[in-house]
This record gives C-alpha cells, sequence and structure tokens, in this order.
C-alpha cells in the first residue's frame, strides 16, 4: 500500500512536469489562427484568459515550414550557438582538468588559499563580475566578437571545482604504484588521471554544456550586433504573431541539451559513484 501510495504522488508531480512539454509539442502543430485566439488575452492583453486545447483542433506543419525553410536567421542563431558553446566546453577540459588535478595532487604553497579564491569566484553570480569582466574585455577590444563569451566561459572555474573532487577520489596507492614503476607526473596525469577521472570531466561536460547553451546574460551585455546572438536570445520577444514559431525554435533548442544530458547520465551516475571511492 505504501508503494502504490508512493507511486501515485510520484505520477501526480510528473504529470505537472510533463505538462510544459506537452504545451511546447502540440503547440507547434497549432496554426497561427488557434494560437492567436489561444493566447491573445496574454500576449496582446485581451480580455478573459487564456486556453490550451490537449490536442490542436487542426493540426498543421505551416510553423515548422515557416521556420525552417523561411527562417534563414534561425540557422544563423543555431550557428552562433555552436561555435560559442562547444569552444567553452572544449576550454573548461584543457584549461580545468589540468587545475583540477593540481589541487587535488599536488601540495604548494598558497593551496588552499588559492582553492578557496576559486570557489569564491564560483559562488559569485554573473551580475556581480559583469563590470569587470566588461572593462577587461574592452580593454581588449574583444567586446561585440564571440571570443568575449567563450573566454570568460573557457576560464570558468566551476569545472575545476567538480574535477577536483573526483581527482580526489582516486586512491593515492595508484598513484604511487605508477611512481614506482617510473612514470613521471605528467604520465600519471595523462595516463592514469583522466581515465580515472572521466566521469567527473564527462559531468564538468555536461554540466558546463547546458549552462553555456542556455545563458543569456553574457551574450546580452557582450554582444552589441544581433548577428551574433545564440538561440537563447532569439526567442526574446514573444507574440501572438509569431508563437508557433518561437514554440518550434524552443523545441529545437531543447533537443541538443536533452540529448547531451541523455548520453551523459550514465557518467554523471558513475562520477557520483566514484566520489565514494576510498584508499
Amino acid at each position: 500500500m505504501k508503494k502504490w501510495l508512493t507511486g501515485l504522488i510520484l505520477v501526480f508531480i510528473a504529470f505537472f512536469i510533463w505538462i510544459p512539454l506537452w504545451m511546447l509539442l502540440s503547440g507547434t502543430i497549432m496554426g497561427s489562427a488557434e494560437l492567436s485566439e489561444n493566447l491573445a488575452p496574454v500576449l496582446e492583453g485581451g480580455e478573459g484568459t487564456a486556453v490550451w486545447p490537449v490536442i490542436a483542433q487542426y493540426p498543421t506543419l505551416q510553423a515548422y515550414v515557416e521556420l525552417l525553410l523561411d527562417t534563414p536567421q534561425f540557422f544563423t542563431v543555431f550557428w552562433n550557438s555552436c561555435r560559442q558553446v562547444f569552444p567553452v566546453v572544449i576550454g573548461q577540459i584543457f584549461l580545468g582538468a589540468p587545475a583540477a588535478w593540481a589541487f587535488a595532487r599536488f601540495n604548494f604553497r598558497g593551496k588552499k588559499l588559492l582553492y578557496t579564491l576559486y570557489i569564491v569566484l564560483m559562488l559569485m553570480p554573473f551580475q556581480v563580475t559583469m563590470v569587470s569582466s566588461y572593462l577587461v574585455l574592452n580593454k581588449l577590444r574583444l567586446i561585440d566578437t564571440v571570443w568575449a563569451v567563450i573566454l570568460p566561459g573557457a576560464a570558468s572555474t566551476f569545472p575545476v571545482f567538480i574535477m577536483t573532487r573526483f581527482f580526489m577520489a582516486i586512491p593515492e596507492t595508484v598513484m604511487e604504484a605508477a611512481a614506482v614503476d617510473g612514470a613521471s607526473p605528467f604520465q600519471i596525469f595523462a595516463r592514469l588521471g583522466i581515465p580515472l577521472g572521466a566521469s567527473g570531466i564527462l559531468s564538468a561536460v555536461v554540466l558546463g554544456f547546458l549552462e553555456y547553451w542556455n545563458a543569456m546574460e553574457a551574450p546580452q551585455a557582450f554582444l552589441k550586433n544581433q548577428a551574433l546572438w545564440p538561440l537563447s536570445l532569439y526567442m526574446a520577444n514573444i507574440t501572438a504573431d509569431n508563437a508557433g514559431v518561437s514554440l518550434i525554435a524552443s523545441l529545437i533548442t531543447l533537443t541538443p541539451p536533452l540529448l547531451i544530458f541523455l548520453s551523459g547520465q550514465k557518467y554523471l551516475e558513475q562520477g557520483i559513484i566514484s566520489s565514494g571511492m576510498k584508499d
């Protein structure tokens, strides 16, 4: 009885979670007239309340054709997101993994102070560092270029914090055995640290991709040219006239993070397990 009750509660909660997704999927096949009628009280300030049918009364693929065939600027912003997010994630790996390994496996003067500084920077929201970042990027003449988004993201401290915890979970005996066999510190990092800490690295990749794929503050603050805007800023102005196109754009925007999460979910689970390893 207790299991059935727990199952019913979870199904009830899942129902409310799936409602927005179903509205998104069903809205993509609604005609512009139907969407305008349903959303006019919200988007046009009309009287009454907005309604949303379970199934579209007159299903159509008109909005898909309009977005995918008649809106070339959508592919431009999609490419902008790709060329901003993927370099950020790659940079986080190449910069964050060695830094995390150093924090996890080496003892040096000022280590605790520097690591505390990393944590403080990680806890600071973007709004706190926005002005200083803007001044630095402006001095380097990087404002209104994709590097204004890529470089600060690649130097983020959050991946370092995640990977440090996973590298610290690697048994010390493994490192000592490799050192006895004559492996150099770099060889230990490349041949043991990266494979054994792969769960932490991939966890950082998944979380970093999800964060920067949906980022809005940095592109909006550092990119004045709208031709460089990513997908996250493409749907800023939604009206009843383009609601169908915006819903499809939202669905396409949701697809890459969903695929990344599903493909990296097992690594996140392995990372949680590996964080409990003991020497």
